[in-house]
């Protein structure tokens, strides 16, 4: 049981939020699976990812929804498996704090008390993380982590598609469907010419597949800010070519994405 936690913050603070994505990417017990604001934003970030853990704050005045509305949306998500609840809030309310409770918080943890920062938050993480894990294997030996294929490939689709959204993909052109496909196909299994698998499918010709992958690669890098992609997609790439490649595009979500399940 040696893999990372996955781990979604839903933050109004700004700084907050930079310093908990900071930690954690300097960690090596955790992966960021996203940050946001916004309560219905985050239970779409849960259904599509399933993260371990959610940090989670009660009151988002500056996103949209509260903590609350989090944990009581999480019951009509139908999860396969529910994600550990660690509650940091500046709200010092014992009914809103029983409240909290009740809807699934598994700890709450004041920003007022003594100590507190981003980091003692993470470390109380680090201590349990063990038990989450154990708590995972043992749904997982129960058969209680499994979900339909169906249900699967939508929320792996969706997880891809977000990514793709996150580069600027143009989600109007064919190439970004390809690599849709090309992504999940990946995930699933290693596949030598996955253009040529996407081209019979589709009736096309491989050079047809591979060539709309590409342009819709290039444009995003000929037309965004570099060092905004970069936050995004980390993965090296040629420094003579400037622009990943169809296939070190595809390896890399169908790697990051893979890892995270």
């Amino acid at each position: 049981m040696d893999s990372k936690l996955t781990i979604l913050i839903v933050e109004d603070d700004d700084y907050t939020c930079r310093r908990f994505s900071e930690l954690i990417d300097d960690s090596e017990e955790f992966i960021l699976t996203g940050v946001t604001n916004n309560a219905c934003t985050a239970l779409k970030i849960i259904k599509d990812t399933l993260p371990e853990v959610v940090i989670l704050d009660l009151e988002l005045h500056l996103g949209g929804g509260s903590g609350l509305d989090v944990l009581s949306g999480l019951k009509d998500l139908e999860l396969s498996r529910l994600p550990y609840i660690l509650v940091t809030t500046n709200n010092t309310s014992a009914v809103t704090y029983e409240s909290a409770r009740q809807l699934g918080a598994d700890y709450i943890m004041s920003k007022h008390q003594e100590n507190y920062s981003k980091k003692t938050a993470l470390d109380f993480l680090k201590m349990i993380s063990s038990a989450i894990k154990s708590k995972r294997c043992a749904a997982a030996l129960s058969g209680d982590l499994t979900e339909s294929s169906d249900y699967y490939e939508k929320r792996i689709k969706r997880r891809i598609t977000t990514e793709l959204n996150h580069v600027g993909i143009n989600p109007k052109s064919i190439g970004f469907k390809y690599l849709i496909e090309a992504v999940m196909i990946t995930i699933k299994q290693r596949t030598p010419n996955v253009s040529n698998v996407i081209a019979q499918e589709c009736g096309k010709t491989e050079a047809a597949v591979e060539h709309a992958m590409q342009n819709a690669i290039n444009r995003v890098w000929a037309t965004s800010n570099v060092d905004d992609l970069l936050i995004y997609y980390t993965a090296k790439i040629n420094s003579v070519k400037g622009v990943p490649t169809v296939t070190e595009f595809i390896c890399y979500y169908a790697n990051k994405i893979k890892n995270e399940y």
